[in-house]
């Protein structure tokens, strides 16, 4: 089932998200649910707190970047071969030198900025049946997961831009929290607040 996805400006987004426990009421179908709004969007990766649930859980799948000309077919392929899921995830070391994205977000629609990460994490997290897992990813993965992971914690892309940056995209960002933009997929705004 499709979701609506979580606009910017609702508290959900701000929000430090809680662990869940293994039994977690329709895990299976959550999952699911959350694979068809991705990919009804486009998108590469959705966090819990993205269709309103503020736990600490997220999934990447990267195959749309697997289509991108520059790649050679090594990174090709493993772009498109990588879909996971992430439950209670936790980044234990981020490092070498930080490199620029143009990133976007699901929640933030038609706004895209440079954003600075580390290319190599190193990340411990349950997968789908709550098996512990320690990996190390770089490039565009662990730039996907570092987007998601800081979902999960409550922060944005745009919280990483420069003073300017944030003045340049504020007026797109409050037009995004009233609901005034036009996307091809399901979102859901924060409640207008009633003037007298």
């Amino acid at each position: 089932m499709i979701l609506p996805i979580i606009a910017y400006g609702d508290p959900v987004l701000k929000k430090k998200a809680t662990d869940i426990e293994k039994g977690y009421p329709n895990f299976d179908t959550l999952l699911s649910n959350m694979f068809d709004t991705m990919n009804n969007a486009y998108g590469v990766g959705l966090a819990a707190p993205q269709i309103g649930l503020s736990i600490r859980l997220f999934i990447v799948d990267t195959t749309p970047f697997s289509e991108d000309e520059e790649l050679t077919e090594e990174e090709k392929a493993q772009l498109k071969a990588f879909k996971r899921v992430f439950v209670n995830p936790k980044i234990i070391k981020e490092e070498g030198e930080e490199w620029a994205f143009n990133e976007g977000c699901l929640s933030i629609p038609n706004v895209r900025e440079d954003v600075f990460r580390k290319p190599k994490i190193t990340i411990e997290y349950l997968d789908e049946n709550f098996e512990p897992h320690t990996e190390v990813f770089d490039g565009w993965i662990a730039r996907v997961i570092q987007h998601e992971y800081d979902h999960i914690e409550g922060v944005l892309f745009t919280d990483k831009l420069s003073a300017f940056k944030k003045r340049l995209i504020k007026g797109k960002l409050i037009n995004i929290s009233k609901g005034k933009i036009d996307v091809d997929y399901r979102m859901r705004f924060p409640a207008q607040k009633k003037t007298r």
